[in-house]
């Protein structure tokens, strides 16, 4: 049953009593629109507009050209309804209109926005453009999927801010590749649902994706594995005799990140180290900490072979870390730092005399200071680290972000030291997991993960303080394609899951509630038919 609006009335009214700032709520209005994530509060007003007589778009005259470009993007996406694709201007016009105005007053949260919708055309306000940007993605949510009559949109008015700052999706390319056109739809889509942050995974035991000038065996040998086992056969292992092989030019990456940046999306890769190496090895098997020849990797799983911590690993990573810097100009770069074997440093004489000539306590106190030296590299060139939940172990990086995915314990003990944190808890936000029962699903890796699951994720512990919960930066779902050889079967195992996940992130907590976004999500089900996505059926 959908939460009535005195229930959600209710749970605003205790959000005020615990110091929540929310814009006064019109609950009873939100069933008027099937908008996910939900807004603040949405009130419906009398009267409607006619799409038919909107004559264009105004955008403030000293716009960035990254709001030019998504209001452009914007206005091609939605002509099939509006009739045509409307002009952009800077100078005002007469008569109906979709008006962007930056205003300082309208949010104070720098992505927060107001949408008014009158007969008179629709006005977007907001303190950036971040901010106009997402009220343009709630309006085009607004506008009907298909054109059936007369084309109206109902007066209303909107007051919106998302509820985190770190609002993200991944993508393993490493274990199977994806073509570029595939990246830019899932980015249209992270979009659409007022996602911020693109974690690319572009390195794996199974393949090496980005072209390093540099190091060119990384994706001349690196960047091919000779085939893939097949289901779930380890042992033995059966292969499918099939070469899988792929990798992003530097071009390439450039233009998913000017792509992603028109969409108000910040990309950060992923160049996993020292462990998830086995392709990085096998194009330079000088970095291992044994002699021999390696192989990328077949099978999944975790492979004992890792970067040695020497010198000469170390100039390698600073020439690698330079050529990512200069392709990714956002804050973080991910270093990954998981699921690191230590049985090669173990019996390394090389690793033996780091640990003896730092004063280390063993390897877990090594792969510590391996973090820091990479946290150096990258402070040098003006980013900051991220890295899984492994990184505290022996002691975490100064300025390190936790991404916590062995539960939220990680991201709880992170928060506890004054590190920022990103959940992404293999208990919930792990969309290679099954999503309902295995008769009739496409294999997975194993898990349960149904979107009410997802949906009832909640990001801040009830064991963090005020002061400690200010450090969970926000979440993440991970998608992680051992299983997933193609992008509509990405797309199968991401949504619905996807928009539960934008939900937890943006909208307050108080306002949540199960039976209302089931209510709302045949409407968006029907959209994501419309863009051509291959969404798993609900109910």
């Amino acid at each position: 049953m959908i939460r009535g609006p005195r229930a959600l009335l209710a749970a605003c009214v205790l959000a005020a009593c615990a110091g929540g700032r929310l814009p006064e709520p019109r609950l009873a209005d939100f069933h008027l629109s099937p908008i996910v994530p939900l807004p603040v509060s949405v009130e419906r007003r009398p009267g409607e507009l006619r799409l038919g007589e909107l004559t264009a778009i105004v955008i403030p005259a000293d716009a960035g050209a990254d709001l030019h470009a998504a209001t452009d993007t914007w206005s091609r996406a939605a002509a099939p309804v509006v009739g045509r694709a409307l002009p952009i201007r800077v100078d005002d016009v007469a008569g109906a209109a979709i008006r962007l105005r930056r205003d300082g007053r309208a949010s104070s949260n720098p992505e927060g926005y107001r949408l008014t919708v009158t007969t008179n055309g629709v006005d977007i306000r907001a303190p950036t453009d971040a901010g106009l940007f997402y009220g343009l993605q709630t309006l085009r949510q607004l506008f009907p999927v298909r054109v059936n009559g007369t084309r109206v949109l109902p007066a209303v008015a909107i007051e919106d801010a998302p509820r985190f700052r770190y609002r993200g999706m991944h993508l393993d390319v490493g274990r199977h590749f994806m073509p570029l056109e595939f990246i830019k739809k899932y980015i249209d889509l992270m979009a659409l649902y007022k996602l911020n942050t693109f974690h690319w995974h572009l390195t794996e035991d199974q393949g090496w994706r980005l072209q390093i000038m540099r190091y060119p065996r990384l994706t001349e040998v690196g960047g091919c594995r000779k085939e893939t086992v097949v289901a779930k056969n380890f042992n033995p292992f059966v292969g499918d005799g099939t070469p899988h092989c792929g990798f992003y030019t530097q071009e390439q990456a450039r233009e998913i990140v000017q792509y992603a940046r028109e969409r108000f999306i910040t990309v950060i890769p992923e160049i996993e180290m020292p462990g998830h190496s086995l392709a990085a090895l096998a194009a330079y098997p000088e970095l291992a900490c044994t002699p021999g020849l390696f192989e990328v990797g077949a099978r999944w799983g975790v492979f004992e072979d890792v970067l040695c911590p020497k010198k000469e690993t170390l100039a390698f990573l600073e020439h690698v870390l330079d050529e990512v810097t200069r392709i990714f100009p956002g804050t973080y770069v991910h270093i990954g730092g998981d699921e690191v074997s230590k049985k090669r440093w173990q019996d390394s004489p090389i690793a033996q005399d780091i640990i003896c000539r730092e004063g280390l306590k063993d390897e877990h106190e090594l792969q510590s200071w391996f973090i820091r030296s990479i946290e150096s590299m990258l402070h040098a060139r003006g980013r900051r680290l991220i890295g899984w939940d492994e990184i505290l172990e022996g002691g975490l990086a100064p300025d390190a972000t936790v991404m916590s995915w062995r539960g939220t314990q990680g991201g709880i003990a992170a928060a506890r030291q004054g590190h920022d944190v990103i959940m992404t808890p293999n208990s919930h936000l792990y969309f290679d997991h099954y999503q309902a029962a295995l008769e009739g699903e496409p294999l997975a890796i194993g898990g349960f993960s149904p979107l009410e699951k997802v949906y009832a994720f909640e990001p801040v512990p009830a064991e963090l303080s005020s002061r400690e919960a200010r450090h969970i930066l926000g979440a993440q779902a991970n998608v992680w394609t051992e299983y997933m050889k193609t992008p509509e079967h990405v797309e199968y195992m991401v949504f619905p899951r996807m928009l539960a996940l934008a939900e937890v992130v943006w909208s307050p907590r108080e306002l949540r509630d199960w039976g209302h976004f089931q209510a709302r999500l045949p409407s968006q089900l029907e959209r994501l038919g419309a863009l051509g996505v291959r969404y798993r059926p609900w109910r």
